[in-house]
């Protein structure tokens, strides 16, 4: 491996490179005083960066600026590297991210290739090098751990940065054990005269991993503080205990799941030495383990005072209706609010912003709001109808020819532009599809609407060929005709004479419904259907303005008994979870985790005709693109020819 051969070399007594290029990772949301809002200065030796608590701190800078930035299109494979947001092809903008969706992954310079870093990101920021972060990290530790260096660090800090960086440590081994499979575990930094057989390290069965990265998180969550105490002014964006308890979750909920626990698609995946690195016995277990790490995580968040975020009360008059959209949208957009768990403040979010923005008016900027996250007419169908529940299981709404136009009534005037014609699929949809979605015809209602009420002028969307949001811009297009209104803060100002403002935020890694719809998945699969699972579940249903799930069925589905059974309830949870966290890179993994990534990633990406410029002609589904997922070969991602060639102890995955 190319990490085990040169870094050593590079980093052990000569310069390390301490992030020149490192972002102020806190300063989302916060003073110019926030912790870590300093650009370090080189440091000559390992030595020195450790020889006063003012370097310490520049290496402790350095391990976390390697978190990835999932809040950028550019830089999570969650966003483009599926099927929830399409975009137009090699025109706005270049993704290497987006040529894994298209069917393009390989193996020699693979697309978003984490492990040595040697690939281009098609945007913005610094390549990722996931092993180099480790390195950083376990240099850090090594020196931090000697109460003989740092003499100027108290023992209550000292104990607190090694928790950040052992928790560093373990997030860079599970993202790479999600995005790789089993991987070769960086306990130590290996001594720089160690013998060749040391330097080739193996890869490491997955039961192995997982137990290696949550044995890292248990050691430091009982270093880190709790999210109270905090300084949110200067600290916000640090890891806290909570955060610690919730990654730990998130791993052994993906260690319980169809992809990692029996699979037996990986029974042939083993060592040049023979050790399998797939448990191919399905072990019932591992969901408990998942379900208690999930209610441990609960119980942090809960009593550090996190809840569900509910929209304070506008100086605006709002309805109904409307107030719980905007709970829905900002429990993502509004900064530091009660649900975020973990804010990483290493990923900014006004790009992503800018990108997801349509123009509302013919005056508004075509390069400020570029409109081109574009989700697919299947998300647009995913969404459950105004009754909370599937619109192909609504037995009291018809949605059989969802393509059939309507005219919208003064009642929907809250959701659908008065009198504008648009789609059934639009009508009778439940708060989260108004919340997250936008269309032609839809409101958008934002903080500089014209009436400053959502009863009277509101922004509405126009999306035909020729419209404002239509394609006729040259580069900037909508593809689907469907947009994503959940990743705009309500906040953002459109000028009429050209530009816009976005404010930004940090983007939430995990959010306390992610934290319920694990236990309530885990809980599901390890003890079925019950009270518990069903009151965490309807906790989030009643934020989005939804009954229960037990009411919702009984009353309005076809099939009222599906949430009585374990198969039936298990699809109704993972339905629930790819709502509520849509559009926030969840989708992606999940699919995966689940072994559902073969039948939806396989499905044509359709929409609306974007080049029809009337009702008749927009409104015909059309074929954007048609996918190809490979299964078994793209659960995981390739390791690089490069990496297979200088290291002949690793193996490679099935079918690369």
């Amino acid at each position: 491996m190319k990490e085990n051969n040169t870094i050593i070399n590079r980093l052990r007594k000569s310069i390390i490179p301490i992030a020149s290029s490192f972002i102020t990772l806190f300063a989302v949301g916060a003073c110019s005083s926030d912790f870590l809002d300093v650009i370090p200065d080189n440091v000559a030796t390992i030595d020195n960066a450790f020889k006063l608590r003012n370097e310490a701190e520049k290496y402790l800078f350095t391990c976390y600026s390697y978190l990835p930035k999932d809040g950028s299109i550019y830089h999570n494979p969650g966003f483009l590297g599926g099927d929830e947001i399409w975009i137009p092809y090699k025109t706005s903008i270049t993704s290497d991210v987006f040529e894994i969706a298209r069917g393009s992954q390989r193996r020699a310079n693979p697309y978003f290739n984490v492990w040595d870093g040697n690939y281009s990101g098609g945007g913005p920021g610094d390549n990722y090098r996931l092993f180099t972060g480790i390195r950083h990290c376990n240099i850090f530790l090594e020196n931090v751990t000697d109460e003989s260096k740092v003499p100027d660090l108290n023992a209550a800090e000292r104990q607190r940065w090694i928790g950040e960086v052992e928790f560093l440590k373990a997030y860079y081994h599970f993202y790479l054990l999600r995005m790789y499979g089993p991987i070769p575990l960086m306990k130590t930094n290996i001594p720089i005269d160690a013998p060749e057989n040391q330097i080739n390290v193996k890869r490491q069965p997955v039961d192995e991993c997982v137990s290696y990265i949550a044995d890292l998180l248990d050691t430091a969550t009982a270093k880190l503080p709790e999210d109270n105490a905090l300084v949110p002014t200067t600290e916000a964006g640090r890891i806290t205990k909570t955060i610690a308890l919730s990654v730990k979750a998130k791993l052994l909920l993906m260690a319980a799941s169809p992809l990692f626990n029996g699979n037996n698609d990986y029974a042939t995946l083993v060592n040049k030495d023979g050790t399998p690195l797939f448990n191919a016995t399905y072990d019932a277990n591992k969901w408990k383990l998942a379900a208690d790490a999930a209610l441990a995580a609960i119980q942090s968040a809960e009593a550090n005072g996190k809840s569900l975020y509910v929209f304070p009360q506008s100086p605006f008059t709002l309805s109904a209706g409307t107030m719980t959209q905007m709970s829905i949208r900002q429990a993502v957009c509004e900064r530091w609010n009660s649900e975020i768990i973990w804010g990483n403040s290493n990923s900014q979010t006004s790009d992503i912003q800018k990108l997801a923005m349509p123009p509302l008016d013919p005056a508004h900027n075509h390069n400020d709001a570029r409109k081109i996250l574009s989700p697919p007419l299947k998300l647009a169908r995913m969404f459950y109808s105004k009754n909370g529940v599937p619109i192909n299981e609504d037995k009291t709404l018809d949605f059989s020819n969802d393509t059939k136009l309507r005219v919208a009534t003064n009642a929907e005037r809250f959701n659908i532009k008065e009198g504008f014609v648009t789609a059934r699929i639009n009508f009778d949809r439940e708060p989260r599809f108004y919340a997250d979605l936008s269309f032609d015809g839809g409101v958008w209602y934002k903080y500089d609407s014209p009436s400053k009420s959502d009863d009277g002028t509101v922004w509405g969307l126009k999306g035909k060929f020729g419209d404002p949001a239509g394609a006729s811009h040259s580069f900037h297009m909508n593809v689907t005709g469907y947009f994503i209104k959940k990743l705009v803060d309500w906040n953002q100002i459109t000028y009429t004479t050209g530009g816009s403002f976005y404010k930004g935020y940090a983007w939430p890694e995990i959010r306390l419904a992610d934290l319920y719809l694990m236990y309530a998945e885990a809980l599901n699969e390890s003890e079925g259907p019950s009270a518990t699972v069903y009151q965490y579940l309807d906790r989030i249903r009643t934020r989005a303005g939804l009954a229960g799930v037990v009411e919702s069925w009984t009353n309005f589905s076809s099939n009222p008994s599906k949430p009585t059974t374990q198969t039936g309830l298990r699809d109704i949870i993972q339905r629930e979870r790819l709502i509520e966290l849509a559009f926030e890179g969840h989708r992606f993994w999940d699919l995966k985790r689940w072994k559902l990534a073969t039948q939806n990633l396989n499905a044509p990406i359709t929409g609306w005709n974007i080049k029809g410029t009337d009702q008749t002609s927009y409104y015909q589904e059309v074929t954007v693109s048609q996918q190809q997922f490979i299964g078994p070969r793209d659960y995981f991602w390739p390791i690089p020819e490069s990496a297979m060639i200088q290291n002949p102890n690793l193996v490679q995955n099935l079918g690369w």
